[in-house]
């Protein structure tokens, strides 16, 4: 251990408690100058660098540095600077706080060396991002956001008891790979981080909340997340083939649903799941290339994807709307924020000469001689191609049925179009220049993504998809309606549910309160109304004490304080 082996995370968490006495201005250069010194450090730390404290009879490791961590902490600090940079002109102390806690704790899970550490800032992601969603402001967002946050929290029960169980059996709290064979507590812990993964069946949160979300928070959302659960899976369970079903199945069935989706935020989440989906299936194969291809694509994931939901934050910044049924013909009034979507919408459909390319073909590649998984992730790319690729850009910021005012559309701040820039940079430099990629990566690299086979197969598939979208763009759009996902199976019966049982409840009580009723006011008040005749002494002819009727003497007032005293004394002795 070096002087400088520091957690990363303590930057941010530095900078979240330095906000709230900051002024303005100054929070927005904290938002950038914390996340920019904690990438530094990152990239400063020797592998094999550690740092542990006691803990009743285990050890914490607050910081443990391998090249998957490194490489992980590299992006995720990285996209929390381009972030701040797109977030400068906001003000809200909320969600400036909200967002480095949140980007500290996803920091704080990579680099963490036991389950302990990863538990505690897993749990504070979940709360921080939570109020990010809450920060939308709206009923919807509000609501979203209590469902977002009790999703994770049961992923986060799941874990724990998952952790629980596997310190109880081993005594080792250590974050390790698992065994390929399941033992309760390495279930609990797979579906705990499943859960954050975005696995269709516990995926509902994500497509809920994410577009309902500030312009910058959904920023920040999208990077950390569903990363940081690709990360533990690549750390606790490489090789298991479980995950290459699952990985199949998110990329497939998410994509499916960004085709359907009207609004453009959430076509970009449901894709979160799809583009997680080829790493989960790469983690799934297992070895030094599919966990090389999984990183590869979770780094080049956060720059692109990233870059994509700028672009659709400009576009509600502008028009403050999201739907494509209410969009087009906005290309005059924000140019470069096509442009530079563009560039993220070629990376996300792996297209040569940008980053997605490298890391596509190498999952492409890891997968090969897989027959159906190999077809199924083709098909896959297809939809993302024709989704995110074409439809989204085409009918936001081309397409128009009837002319658009364009007076009335604001202009995004300058400091946006900046951030945009950055990242496109960075995937243009990553797709011409793969080898600077390759030497991040956690293994050694023997591959090349510049071959003519995976070139061909990169620009065939984008060019017949677009001559078909061509031919029927006109009617692809669809129209505005509202598609339920898995999330129907507890918002449909949520009201009748809770009307069950709030119902029953109250009805409970409400027999509860008139027995109690019947018995306290029918039975047990009436003789305290005339104390002086229940107790059999004279009494007046009414019900109620009468002063004057229901007296007692005054030797009998005097010689009951007597005995009470009497009595206390022979108590006390």
């Amino acid at each position: 251990m070096t002087g400088f082996d520091v957690p990363p995370v303590a930057f941010f968490l530095l900078g979240a408690a330095l906000l709230p006495w900051l002024p303005a201005v100054g929070r927005a250069g904290v938002c950038v100058l914390f996340p920019l010194l904690a990438l530094v450090h990152v990239s400063l730390l020797t592998e094999g660098a550690e740092l542990a404290v006691p803990f009743l009879q285990y050890e914490l490791v607050l910081l443990k540095v391998d090249g998957m961590a490194r490489m992980f902490g590299i992006a995720f600090t990285l996209v929390a600077v381009v972030a701040g940079i797109y977030a400068w002109h906001m003000r809200e102390l909320k969600q400036q706080l909200a967002a480095m806690l949140y980007a500290g704790g996803a920091l704080g899970v990579v680099f963490a060396g036991d389950f302990f550490t990863l538990l505690v800032f897993w749990e504070l992601m979940a709360v921080a991002s939570a109020l990010l969603v809450w920060a939308g402001g709206t009923d919807r967002a509000g609501a979203a956001g209590l469902r977002y946050l009790l999703v994770h929290l049961l992923g986060g029960s799941l874990l724990l008891a998952g952790i629980v169980m596997e310190v109880y059996t081993s005594g080792d709290l250590s974050v390790r790979a698992f065994a390929e064979e399941f033992s309760p507590g390495s279930l609990l812990i797979l579906l705990g981080v499943l859960v954050n993964a975005g696995m269709p069946g516990l995926h509902a949160w994500l497509p809920d909340s994410y577009p309902k979300s500030t312009v910058t928070g959904s920023i920040f959302l999208n990077a950390f997340t569903t990363k940081t659960a690709v990360y533990v899976l690549a750390v606790c369970f490489p090789g298991w083939e479980v995950l290459f079903v699952c990985g199949l199945i998110m990329a497939l069935y998410a994509v499916s649903y960004a085709v359907l989706a009207n609004d453009i935020r959430l076509i970009l989440a449901y894709h979160i799941i799809s583009q997680v989906g080829y790493m989960v299936a790469a983690i799934g194969i297992g070895g030094e290339l599919g966990l090389n291809s999984a990183a590869a694509h979770a780094y080049n994931n956060i720059l692109y994807k990233t870059l994509m939901f700028m672009g659709a934050g400009a576009v509600l910044f502008a028009v403050s709307e999201t739907r494509l049924t209410h969009l087009g013909g906005l290309f005059r009034k924000m140019p470069w924020v096509v442009v530079l979507y563009l560039v993220g919408a070629a990376a996300i459909s792996g297209l040569p000469l940008f980053n997605g390319f490298v890391s596509k073909s190498m999952v492409m590649d890891a997968v090969y001689g897989r027959d159906l998984g190999y077809s199924l992730l083709a098909l896959a790319s297809v939809g993302t191609f024709l989704s995110v690729g074409i439809k989204l850009p085409y009918y936001t910021w081309f397409y128009r049925e009837t002319p658009r005012e364009l007076d009335a559309v604001g202009k995004p701040p300058v400091n946006m179009i900046v951030a945009m820039g950055i990242l496109a940079l960075i995937c243009v430099a990553y797709g011409l220049w793969p080898a600077w990629q390759y030497a991040q990566l956690p293994y050694g690299v023997d591959f090349t993504a510049y071959r003519t086979d995976l070139v061909v197969k990169a620009i065939h598939i984008p060019l017949g998809t677009f001559v078909v979208f061509w031919f029927f763009r006109h009617k692809i759009l669809g129209e505005a309606k509202i598609v339920l996902d898995t999330d129907w199976f507890y918002r449909k019966p949520a009201s009748n549910i809770g009307g069950l049982i709030l119902d029953g409840v109250n009805r409970f009580f409400g027999a509860c309160e008139s027995g109690l009723d019947r018995l306290i006011v029918q039975r047990i008040v009436p003789p305290f109304r005339n104390p002086i005749k229940a107790l059999g002494f004279k009494s007046g002819q009414g019900d109620h004490y009468d002063p004057d009727m229901d007296r007692t003497s005054l030797g009998s007032a005097v010689g009951l304080t007597l005995l009470v005293m009497v009595v206390a004394l022979v108590l006390s002795l």
